[in-house]
Parts: structure tokens; C-alpha cells; sequence
């Protein structure tokens, strides 16, 4: 690891966790996909647009997280919605239970030093004549 590479370990984590960013959004609400990806556009640190997030919900609808449903716009031609499908929630619940445990990991490492889990050595016996 180089100094100032920060930036690019956060697009990685960024890219490895929208799946699941995605998934949450979906928890409460059918979205259509311009929506969700407006949505996501105003979520501090979520840089992402519609050529990440078209393919993720195409990836995820193959994937079975994911289920569609078309609907007719008054404003236009009809919208493909995304809601949740069943096999998403545990996907989701999953992956939150693995992301509080590294997340608590990480901020306990960063927080403080960590605890140095091997016993020091005992300073060696004085011999005979010694003096401390």
C-alpha cells in the first residue's frame, strides 16, 4: 500500500458494498430506476450515476435479489420498478449482520492501538551476585 492511495481503497469499498446500498433502498419502497439513481446521486459519498446503477439492478434482478414490475407514466413511456425480492432481504440481513461486525472491527482498530495479544518475556533472572 502507498501513501494517498485513501481515494482508491474507497472505490473499491464503494464498489463492494453498492450492491447491498441498493438492496437497503429497496427495503421500504418500489423504485423505478432513474428515481433510485437520483436518489443515490444525493447521498453524501455515493458516487455513482446510471451506468453503475442500470447494470447492478439488471445484475441483481438476474441474481433473483430483485424483482420488477411494469408500470404506465403519466409522464412518459412506462417504468420498469424494483422492490425487494424475498432471497434479497436475507441477502441484505446477511450482509448487515458481516458489515456491523467489520464496521466495529475497524473503528475499534482505528479508535485506539490494539491490545498486544502475546505476553511480554519475563526480564531474566538475576544470577547469583547480581544486584538490581
Amino acid at each position: 500500500m502507498v501513501a494517498g492511495e485513501a481515494g482508491n481503497l474507497v472505490a473499491q469499498i464503494r464498489r463492494g458494498v453498492l450492491p447491498y446500498c441498493v438492496l437497503a433502498m429497496l427495503r421500504e419502497k418500489e423504485w423505478y430506476g432513474f428515481e433510485l439513481v437520483r436518489a443515490m446521486a444525493d447521498i453524501d459519498g455515493m458516487v455513482t450515476g446510471e451506468g453503475t446503477v442500470y447494470p447492478l439492478l439488471a445484475r441483481l434482478r438476474r441474481q433473483g435479489l430483485v424483482e420488477t414490475t411494469w408500470q404506465e407514466s403519466a409522464a412518459g413511456p412506462p417504468r420498469r420498478y424494483y422492490r425487494l425480492a424475498p432471497a434479497g432481504q436475507e441477502a441484505l440481513a446477511d450482509f448487515a449482520d458481516s458489515w456491523r461486525q467489520l464496521r466495529d472491527s475497524v473503528d475499534e482498530l482505528l479508535s485506539s492501538p490494539p491490545e498486544d495479544p502475546l505476553p511480554k518475556p519475563a526480564p531474566p533472572a538475576k544470577g547469583p551476585g547480581e544486584q538490581s
